[in-house]
Formats: C-alpha cells, structure tokens, sequence
C-alpha cells in the first residue's frame, strides 16, 4: 500500500460528486410524507445503506420520490472496515447497486468493526491502532473505492474503551489512512466530543489534530449522560438528544479551519416532529453561511446558543 494505490488515482475524480456545503437530515420514515407535501428548504437527506438492501417496498418508493428533489448522502454501518476477515464482497455488490440506483452524491462508513466469523453484532466496535490494523484498514478502503468506483469518507469513532496494545493515536491512525488511500474524512463532531470526554482529552486539540482537509461531511448530533463503574461521568453517541452547546461550539471550530462543509444533524431515536428538526438545520445553515464569508481559520463574531 502506498500514497499512490491504483484505486487512489481511480477514485479521485469521483471526488467531484459533492453534497452542497449545506446542512442536512437524516432521512426517517414518519417524516416521508411530510417532506413530500412541504418540500423543506434543505441541502440533502442522508439514509443508511443497510435500510434499503432489498429489491422494492415502501423505503425505496418514497427515496425514489425524495431523490427526485433533493441531494443524497448514502452511510454505511455493516461494511466492518476494521474486521480482521475479508470484506463481504455481497454486501459491496449490494452497496454498488444502490449506489447505481440513486446516484448518491456521497457515500461514507465507520472507522469501527461489527463482525466475527459469521456473526454480526449490531454495533460498531474500536480498533487497536497499530501498524498491522492500518494495514488492513486501509486495503479494505481500497477495496471499497475499487469495487464502487468512488471516493468513499470515513468516519472518525465514538469510542467507550481503548486498546492498550495501540501504537499509534487516534487522530495519527486517521491522518496515515487518508493519506495512504485518498478517502476522504467524515467528522463526526458529536463522536470526537464523546470520545475525547471518556478518555479525559482535550477536544480542541483533538480536531486540530485530524487531516480537516479532506473533510467531506460532518455530523452533528446528541449524546446521553451515563456513569461508569467508577462513578465518572460516561457520554453515550446516543443519536437520541437536540446537539448539545458544546458540539455546536466544537462544529464552529471545525468550520473556521474547513470552511463550508455538507453538515449532518443525526437523530435516530426519540425522533421528534420535522419541525423540531429543520430549527437545528436552521442553526447549522447559519453557521455554515457565516463560514462562507470568512477566510479559513478567520475569527468570528460570538454566536448565539443553538436550539436546546
């Protein structure tokens, strides 16, 4: 594996098809028909993959609709990147042929693991990070942006443990990936809090530390509060709560160094009404239209809390 792979030079150009540096929702079922009869002024829906891996139904009829009006970002959660067995070359054909079908302008996965042997766990799991598990990282991307003939982004984990036998940080693992196979970066604002307050770092540092360069999307979302055995404080990526002060105040941060970047408001349990959740994509917008006026790393007026 080198900085010049053969699918890295095959994937390039499909860089081109980018979401517009917009905010936008994660596309839910009790929202279908909403967002037909409203048509929402927003920059894309986002959909899991795995939701629509069959052949018709009711998924595919109101995407197909949805699709007609708005850009698309497809996001993987079953494609277990950090497995130490081969990738399921099924679940790619799969993924092709959706990818095939919708013309999504963005397809992503985790940075995690959900599979042993023949068993799924319906989770997304760390890594060690050492030199080996790059190694492999990094071919399966390979793999991914040769069969669907595409850049794909990966996304940075929220994690709850760490491995002690890892060599190498979080955020140098990431960089070398990027780097090495010409993916591209989904930060997840919510996750790097999580992970960063779980195991005592400082968030800022953290962010300057990952390759925002190549940033293609970032999500934005709620966590839970929980304590650990010890008593300490606990964040959970719960996806169920409005995005917290401290994400937003993160999100920001991020803009000043990436400009303007396609932004995802993530809510996959407690989901409210649609209305409740354009204000948080109205809140990303402003952001994301204050950045397209400053220059990289420019400062910023203090913004005003986001909704609660």
């Amino acid at each position: 594996m080198s900085p010049a792979s053969p699918s890295t030079s095959r994937t390039r150009g499909a860089a081109a098809r980018t979401l517009p540096p917009r905010a936008g929702l994660g596309l839910k079922p009790a929202h279908f028909q909403v967002i037909l009869e409203t048509l929402p002024q927003i920059g894309f829906f986002e959909v899991h993959a795995e939701n629509y891996m069959v052949a018709g139904g009711p998924f595919h009829h109101y995407l197909g609709r949805i699709r007609e009006q708005y850009a698309l970002s497809l996001h993987g959660v079953g494609l277990s990147i950090g497995a130490e067995a081969p990738l399921d070359v099924a679940h790619l054909d799969a993924l092709a042929a959706l990818i095939d079908r919708y013309a999504p302008q963005s397809f992503s996965e985790h940075l995690a693991w959900s599979t042993h042997g023949d068993v799924f766990l319906n989770d997304l799991l760390p890594l060690p990070y050492t030199r080996a598990t790059l190694q492999r990282v990094c071919d399966h991307i390979d793999q991914v942006q040769s069969h669907l003939r595409r850049r794909m982004l990966l996304e940075n984990p929220a994690t709850y443990v760490e491995f002690a036998a890892s060599t190498l940080s979080e955020t140098t693992f990431i960089d070398e990936v990027v780097r090495r196979t010409g993916c591209g970066l989904l930060l997840d604002v919510n996750n790097l809090y999580v992970s960063c307050v779980n195991h005592g770092r400082d968030a800022a540092a953290y962010l300057r530390a990952l390759p925002l360069g190549h940033v293609g999307e970032i999500h934005l979302a709620g966590f839970a509060r929980q304590q650990d055995a010890a008593g300490d404080l606990l964040l959970i990526d719960s996806h169920g709560a409005p995005v917290a002060q401290a994400v937003w105040d993160l999100y920001q941060l991020a803009l000043d160094v990436t400009g303007p970047v396609a932004t995802l408001i993530e809510r996959d349990n407690d989901i409210p009404p649609l209305d409740v959740l354009l204000a948080e994509v109205g809140a990303a917008d402003g952001l994301l239209d204050a950045a397209q006026h400053e220059p990289p790393s420019g400062r910023r007026p203090e913004h005003a809390e986001m909704p609660a």
